[in-house]
């Protein structure tokens, strides 16, 4: 990669460089028994070569290519098929409510960064984004390798927001396009009138764990807001005027916390994950520290 150019819009090009060594780590690796890509270095058995990619902490040193390594000084680790693969599902909430705040940008940058990490570990990747209910959710078709990484990015660059698609309904919609067992990252504000127990028994009976992450702004985990104000829904129109907001804000942080304890209980309940994450912290904090210190990369 030429360091002097930018390879994306969404990923610094430093952050990108790291990314690559990363891994998804899943707490059950769901695999489908067909002709695959999931990665003999983590335990297969098959000897037809594959590709290389960067050494990582805990890989087996029995894959380190050894020849490269006295040549460059650097160690790499040669990649072989394997008669499984994971599928890597990761499905972006584009309804209109994650424009607010910088939700929908983070989101991107967060499904690029699970991408990349799948593509690199020659996972299977596809990607969903959802907007207007009743349409086709936009879809990226599954890929693989190295070489799909751009792909993938351009993908979500040119990805739109807005829409009144909520999350509950997608998840069913996105359901009846995929195929394979694995991850679902669902990356969403989860802010919908509907119940996410059918989606989640959906998702689990697929055979896919859930890596839940809602994503709020600074001003939606914490408002400061007082007086008298109009408030609109920016999916269906809806307004709601409040007297004396300041009253109501103890009670918005009641139902926030409750709305977050009742996720990542249906996400526990079926074998997955939930976090919330703030939207306005960097990148590279979340998926770095964050997620790797959860467990959920390394």
């Amino acid at each position: 990669m030429d360091s002097t150019k930018q390879f994306s819009s969404l990923l610094e090009n430093s952050t990108l460089s790291r990314v690559e060594r990363m891994r998804l780590l899943p707490m059950r690796r769901m695999t489908n028994r067909s002709r695959g890509e999931h990665l003999a270095g983590k335990g297969g058995t098959s000897t037809e070569f594959n590709d290389y990619r960067d050494y990582s902490a805990g890989d087996d040193m029995r894959y380190v290519d050894w020849n490269i390594f006295s040549r460059l000084n650097r160690p790499y680790v040669k990649q072989y098929r394997h008669e499984e693969e994971m599928h890597v599902m990761i499905l972006i909430d584009a309804s209109a409510s994650m424009r607010f705040g910088d939700k929908f940008e983070k989101a991107r940058q967060l499904a690029a960064c699970f991408a990349v990490m799948g593509l690199m570990n020659m996972e299977k990747v596809s990607l969903f984004a959802c907007q207007h209910a009743g349409q086709t959710p936009q879809i990226l078709s599954p890929c693989t390798g190295r070489m799909s990484i751009k792909r993938v990015l351009s993908f979500l660059e040119n990805l739109p927001a807005g829409g009144d698609f909520p999350i509950d309904m997608a998840v069913e919609a996105v359901l009846k396009q995929h195929r394979g067992r694995g991850v679902c990252v669902l990356l969403s504000d989860f802010l919908t009138f509907g119940a996410m127990e059918r989606p989640m028994n959906q998702l689990f009976s697929a055979g896919l764990e859930v890596f839940g992450i809602q994503i709020l702004c600074g001003l939606e985990l914490n408002p400061e807001l007082t007086g008298d104000l109009r408030f609109v829904d920016s999916e269906t129109g809806m307004t709601l005027d409040v007297s004396s907001v300041g009253d109501l804000i103890g009670f918005y942080h009641e139902h926030l916390a409750g709305l977050q304890e009742h996720l990542a209980g249906l996400c526990r309940q079926r074998s997955g994950r939930f976090v919330c994450l703030d939207s306005g912290l960097p990148l590279e904090t979340l998926v770095f520290d964050t997620l790797k210190r959860k467990g959920w990369v390394q």
